[in-house]
């Protein structure tokens, strides 16, 4: 088997890192939620738990990977013994699923995105609404979108780490955040645009209820990817020489600064218009065309629809491709094969998984439980998955590996100051599994 790839340039470590992080959650689920839970007071919640968990998990993350130097699985069993490598399979299997039906709703942006070029999307919200229930319920367009989302991302994956991942995360991520910020200045000129702004960084605490907090310490946990083995399948690929708990705190800073950024691309929009910030879910595929519509004038707002529609298509880009790689390193290299076989079998599998996704929306009656089948599949790994593999996670670091192996990788063997490790240690051991067990019965229903 070919020797492993590594992240060339810090840059590069940075970027794909959190373009493995941005993704719809930041532009679509982040907003929704800042509105339904109260603006700026949710925000500052958010900001306080990125830090008491986010920060924190990624670093413990970090730590399993790179002491691994190895696909999700192995690293877990080097740090572990066998039993913890089921915590990588697990955020194998749960990385498969996600890329599944994240695809589904990546290949609903691209059709919003072609849409939009040739004009197909304005009208008012009866129309716009008419037309995604159509669209998704199609058997074919969302069928033949979903796959070639799914094949783009492959033709990624298999040119490896440093000449796939690093070099399209080196594009991706600027430009992103080069669009990001041309709609967030066209937003925030629009006449009454500053109610927007003053919803979005005035805090109305009367508003908290625990719901926000646990909302926000949810929102926190998904935004950067915890407990999907994505951070420690990358941080395989980091050098000996990359600080974890820096890194940790940049990717943060990036991903969190491409949440409030989106705030602030939508809100000034929306209440220049006197839209609702609580659309919720829809508020990307039938809220936002109107209200794009409405602020603008026609040629700028036919710009500005393009420009939004790209942008989340690049988010969910840079999100499948990290998602696509944790698979594809454990298969190639637990089953001794090339990496190209390796991502075929990845890439089969998502398709697979993608296309009842996709014809559980309308085209035919897939449900489980009471729920379509892309929404199982959701429910299964953000609800249950996700916070169980990272709560295992802090529970290996601060309970079971050993102090020391902890503490070199974390200090680099000593190149690195320790003096935040004590801090650190005591947030992985006791108040990051507190949180994530309270996300877990959250979502759960339990409190």
């Amino acid at each position: 088997m070919a020797e492993r790839g590594k992240f060339g340039t810090k840059i590069g470590v940075i970027f794909a890192t959190v373009g493995s992080a941005v993704g719809l959650g930041n532009i679509w689920r982040f907003p929704y939620m800042t509105g339904q839970d109260g603006g700026a007071a949710f925000i500052l919640i958010y900001l306080v738990c990125i830090l008491i968990l986010g920060i924190p998990g990624m670093a413990a993350e970090f730590v399993v990977g790179r002491h691994g130097a190895s696909n999700a699985a192995r690293a877990y069993y080097k740090l572990g013994g066998k039993r913890w490598s089921a915590v990588g399979y697990m955020g194998a299997a749960t990385s498969i699923i996600i890329l599944g039906f994240y695809a589904v709703i990546a290949g609903w942006c691209m059709q919003y995105l072609f849409a939009s070029i040739f004009g197909e999307i304005s009208g008012d919200v009866t129309y716009v609404s008419t037309y995604f229930k159509t669209f998704s319920s199609d058997p074919i367009r969302p069928l033949i979108w979903t796959v070639a989302f799914i094949l783009v991302t492959h033709m990624v994956v298999i040119r490896g780490v440093r000449r796939g991942i690093e070099k399209v995360s080196n594009v991706l991520m600027p430009t992103l955040f080069v669009l990001l910020l041309v709609i967030v200045v066209a937003s925030c000129t629009l006449p009454g645009a500053g109610e927007g702004i003053t919803f979005l960084f005035k805090p109305d605490f009367s508003k908290v209820t625990h719901s926000v907090f646990l909302d926000s310490l949810g929102q926190a946990f998904f935004s950067l990817s915890l407990g999907t083995a994505c951070l420690c399948t990358y941080s395989s690929y980091f050098s000996r020489q990359t600080n974890l708990l820096k890194s940790a705190g940049q990717i943060a800073f990036l991903d969190t600064m491409v949440a409030i950024l989106a705030g602030l691309m939508i809100f000034p929009a929306a209440f220049s218009v006197g839209v609702s910030p609580d659309s919720g879910p829809s508020l990307i595929f039938i809220t936002l065309p109107n209200v794009f519509q409405q602020a603008f004038t026609p040629t700028l707002g036919y710009i500005i629809g393009i420009l939004f529609y790209a942008l989340l298509s690049l988010a969910a880009l840079t999100s499948t491709i990290s998602m696509h790689e944790i698979g594809t390193a454990v298969f190639y290299e637990e089953l001794h094969i090339s990496r190209k076989k390796g991502a075929v079998l990845e890439t089969i599998i998502a398709v697979f998984i993608g296309v009842f996704c996709c014809l559980s929306c309308g085209a035919a009656d897939l449900t489980l439980f009471g729920k379509t089948f892309l929404d199982c599949c959701d429910y299964l790994t953000s609800n249950i998955l996700l916070p169980l593999g990272s709560f295992l996670t802090c529970i290996l670091i601060g309970w079971i590996v050993p102090r020391k192996t902890v503490k070199d990788e974390f200090t680099n063997w000593g190149t690195v100051s320790a003096s935040l490790y004590q801090i650190w240690l005591f947030l992985i051991r006791y108040v990051s599994p507190l949180g994530i067990a309270a996300v877990f019965l959250h979502q759960m229903g339990l409190i």
